[in-house]
């Protein structure tokens, strides 16, 4: 039986990685390359804890324990992929799009760049303002 044979056996039944891992091996890779520099005792010991607990993790026959910590980790990283994702948008938008708030309700409105001065209807209030585009 060859090497990876008995690794995908000893791996049945348990977890194996998830996104929650994938992020945890990414800051502990961070963190190694940090105390390359620091030479931190401390972060030493923390890099060994998170390196123990993704390999606990990974290694886990618990699966509806791992995916909760899953589900945590991907409900707290999708707000902030969500702004990243809006500014990015954004920023492609900037080119041929200026973007204005409602001063009613704060809704958020694109008018093409360059029309000079023009009256905008908010489309969630109805409310009219001037704008220079």
């Amino acid at each position: 039986m060859s090497l990876k044979e008995r690794f995908a056996r000893f791996m049945q039944g348990r977890y194996g990685m998830d996104e929650f891992n994938r992020f945890l091996t990414g800051f502990v890779f961070v963190l190694l390359i940090a105390n390359l520099f620091l030479k931190s005792s401390i972060l030493n010991l923390i890099t060994l804890a998170l390196l123990i607990y993704l390999y606990v993790r990974m290694f886990s026959r618990n699966y509806s324990k791992r995916y909760g910590e899953n589900q945590w980790y991907l409900n707290k990283k999708r707000p902030v992929v969500q702004f990243f994702q809006k500014k990015r948008s954004r920023a492609v938008q900037r080119k041929d799009y200026k973007l204005f708030k409602c001063p009613e309700c704060k809704q958020m409105v694109r008018v093409p760049k360059g029309k000079g001065k023009i009256a905008i209807s908010c489309p969630k209030c109805r409310k009219e303002f001037i704008r220079h585009s």
